[in-house]
């Protein structure tokens, strides 16, 4: 009568094993997937593609604005202001408007060409963001089914254990009765 106690007892010990073994799994496997991407391979970057990046951060910041319209407006003030024979550019300032032209054709560009740079990154990750979260529910489907089907092994296990109760319940209210 004690080795079927034991026996029920092993049983539900190794349902729970089994459960524990199948959370350590996907514990494991999910902590693998955060370390991928918080430790993501750096970019290889060309000299153009990191030159283009600088120009766009530079060019898109205040820190340009401002340094810009200081040097717009000492330009202007220098050639408005300084007699006749040190002006280089008179009223019109046909040539800062030449100097502003070409540097906007020549900026408009290259920022053009980090921003497709970035959208394609962007477009990377969210093809990795998606692929991620069907994995997650991929992951989530097999642990469901893993713990139905563990279940449904505990479940049979219960009933084969209330039977074998039952049984020593018999055999103890026969030897109860018996005397």
């Amino acid at each position: 009568m004690d080795s079927e106690i034991e026996n029920l007892h092993k049983s539900e010990d190794e349902q729970l094993t089994k459960l524990q073994k199948i959370v350590q799994k996907a514990f494991e496997e999910e902590k693998l997937i955060v370390e991928n991407l918080l430790h993501q391979p750096k970019e290889i970057l060309s000299r153009g593609q990191n030159i283009s990046d600088k120009v766009a951060s530079f060019g898109g910041s205040w820190k340009f604005i401002i340094s810009f319209s200081v040097i717009l407006s000492v330009w202007i003030l220098f050639n408005t202001l300084s007699p006749g024979k040190v002006e280089f550019d008179p009223y019109p300032f046909i040539l800062m408007n030449l100097v502003l032209s070409a540097i906007a054709a020549l900026q408009a560009p290259i920022i053009m060409m980090s921003q497709n740079r970035k959208e394609e990154k962007d477009r990377k990750r969210s093809e990795n963001d998606y692929l991620i979260n069907l994995k997650a529910e991929l992951e989530v489907r097999s642990l469901h089914q893993k713990i139905d089907l563990l279940l449904e092994e505990q479940i049979a296990t219960l009933f084969v254990s209330q039977a074998k109760q039952l049984e020593i319940l018999k055999r103890i209210e026969e030897g109860l009765k018996s005397p």
